[in-house]
């Protein structure tokens, strides 16, 4: 399989080595995430039952303002019943989809699924995803994090995506996974207070950079603490990207899945059947973006938009779903 591609975050539009490597990887994206700023596009435990406390009420949507291509409305969504119904509330099927992750803006006419990152607002009236770092500590953030967190090889040094500037964190056993689950569980506070409804954690597949030094069941360990979290919080939690994990969607207590470029790559089958068809996709090319809505474009959420995830009026915008 095809290494997962990611766009370029704001955060670090300004660091010479992801911009390298992002035009060395022609256009292709996943997320990422910092304290103070929006970005730009990637031991098992036993999940305790979410509570059915009903969630606030949405606020009415904002009106549209979308210059960069707008999106049609989409039917009703037909109910499907999920492996293990959950009290949160989940994304609707085959519904109008914009990812934001660059920064806010007033969604299209039709919109009805917003991907956000957590330093910004929902978007009133609309399904909100949250998006956090989950797995990986931003360049400015590495000093926050504690020096035994920061995942290190045989010889001490910090293990790093080069691609990012990004330390990988230490979720090898299970105290460090739940010392590091309690932070990134604040973040998924504050999505909750927010009026989030589900939250995006990237880097899932940290593990495929970690030297050998993480496992699949590490990651898939340390995301069921953040799962149970979430749900506890009434909001729902999205698998993003690492399509070789979505078998393990239930042991890991993933409600949804996010996929970039899974038509580029011919992997949003394998989503749709994991998930079944409750996911959103987000196309960083024409070809791709053809290609998902001619094999999925009646089931799943999908967009194109620009591999550095602008704001309309950037010279870069590019927002279409056909």
């Amino acid at each position: 399989m095809p290494p997962v591609k990611r766009a370029l975050r704001a955060g670090v539009l300004g660091t010479a080595t992801a911009l390298a490597g992002l035009l060395a990887l022609a256009g292709c994206g996943s997320g990422k995430d910092t304290d103070a700023s929006p970005k730009n596009p990637r031991g098992t435990t036993g999940a305790p039952a979410p509570s059915t406390t009903p969630k606030p009420s949405r606020t009415s949507a904002e009106p549209s303002a979308d210059a960069g291509g707008r999106s049609s409305g989409s039917p009703a969504p037909t109910r499907r019943t999920d492996p293990k119904p959950s009290a949160v509330e989940l994304p609707p099927l085959h519904a109008g989809f914009d990812y934001q992750i660059g920064g806010a803006y007033r969604p299209a006419a039709g919109v009805r699924i917003v991907s956000r990152d957590r330093s910004s607002s929902p978007a009133p009236g609309l399904y909100n995803i949250c998006y956090v770092n989950a797995f990986q500590a931003q360049p400015e953030e590495r000093g926050q994090w504690p020096a035994d967190l920061l995942l290190r090889d045989a010889g001490g040094k910090v293990v790093v995506d080069k691609d990012w500037d990004e330390a990988l964190l230490d979720i090898s056993t299970p105290d460090k996974r739940r010392r590091v689950a309690a932070r990134v569980n604040r973040w998924i506070d504050s999505c909750a207070d927010k009026g989030f409804d589900a939250i995006e954690p990237d880097n899932y597949d940290s593990y495929t950079r970690s030297r050998k030094l993480l496992t699949a069941d590490d990651a898939t360990a340390f995301i069921s603490l953040l799962s149970a979290h979430a749900h506890a919080r009434h909001l729902a939690i999205g698998q993003k990207n690492t399509v070789e994990l979505s078998g393990a969607r239930s042991r890991a207590g993933l409600d949804f899945a996010v996929a970039e470029e899974c038509g580029e790559y011919d992997e949003c089958g394998a989503y749709a059947k994991a998930f079944h068809d409750r996911v959103v996709v987000i196309e960083y090319t024409d070809s791709g973006l053809r290609k998902a809505r001619a094999a999925f474009g009646n089931r799943l959420s999908i967009v194109r938009r620009d591999v550095l995830v602008s704001t309309p009026g950037s010279a870069d915008y590019v927002r279409r779903t056909r």
